[in-house]
């Protein structure tokens, strides 16, 4: 079986969480490949492509739609892409009686007072981020001191769909929640904390992580979540993310289904059974 890894341009050399599916994959006889999605590749000479690290999608990302849309076995397959690639999903599964943070969601070209923003969220401290966006791109914490600089950094992206939110304080000190998917079932949770007093949580800014163990009711309802996304019955992976609420609440900060990091350093098993879920595909 020949197997495309999909990746990207430039992947940091620190990049190793990948590993361990390659090596399973590579022990049931796959042929393993880890182009890049921008590569000049026959994809249809492999027998699946699997979605892993193509990290600079949000800069291009209807160039990337367009490359999911044309690769035949690709996993997630193109609906799934289509619909997580920008949070407005957030909306929808809000609409479902998921809880997620407050929003004041932002258009291209829209002037919005972020002042008149944090009052209608009740809050004196917010954060900005844009709608398609990866790795914490174009992110902004701030407090009801800084809003000549808030306001300033969201004038100069009116031409992205931007959102506003409370900054939930958790992130500084718990961190965000992950639970990781395989074929719709549960394989280990993550808390990824990032260095004191920053809020990025991704191995770039030198966040830390470890394993954390999700109550059988907090798994049901990630499980829950996939109901309502389309095609959710073929999602190969998924990772749900959480942010605590003041109030002890869980919040749904992202479901990533297109290029998670999936941990498989905190869990051997997993990375065997997404290697047999892909090979059996």
């Amino acid at each position: 079986m020949k197997i495309a890894l999909a990746s990207c341009d430039n992947l940091p050399g620190w990049e190793v969480d990948d590993k361990p599916l390659i090596a399973e994959l590579e022990s049931l006889g796959a042929e393993v490949h880890t182009p890049a999605w921008t590569a000049d590749v026959d994809w249809d000479a492999f027998d699946a492509t699997v979605i892993r690290t193509t990290w600079d999608y949000h800069t291009r990302d209807q160039e990337y739609l367009d490359w999911t849309r044309s690769v035949a076995r690709l996993f997630n397959p193109f609906p799934v892409i289509e619909w997580n690639i920008n949070k407005s999903y957030l909306q929808i599964l809000e609409t479902c009686g998921i809880a997620i943070a407050p929003t004041i969601w932002i258009q291209t070209g829209d002037q919005t007072s972020v002042a008149e923003s944090l009052d209608q969220l009740q809050t004196n401290t917010g954060f900005i981020k844009p709608l398609v966006g990866a790795c914490a791109s174009d992110t902004l914490r701030f407090n009801a001191n800084e809003i000549e600089q808030a306001q300033s950094f969201l004038d100069e992206r009116t031409d992205q769909e931007m959102m506003i939110q409370p900054y939930l304080r958790s992130v500084e000190n718990e961190g965000e929640l992950s639970g990781i998917f395989v074929n719709g079932e549960f394989t280990h949770g993550v808390q990824k904390i990032p260095i004191k007093g920053d809020y990025r949580v991704q191995d770039d800014f030198g966040a830390e992580d470890r394993p954390y163990s999700f109550t059988p009711e907090e798994i049901q309802t990630m499980k829950n979540i996939f109901n309502h996304v389309p095609d959710g019955d073929s999602l190969l992976y998924a990772r749900v993310d959480y942010l605590r609420a003041d109030d002890g609440l869980l919040l749904l900060n992202e479901l990533e289904l297109i290029e998670p990091s999936m941990f498989f350093r905190h869990s051997e098993d997993a990375a065997k059974k997404f290697a047999n879920a892909i090979f059996n595909i």
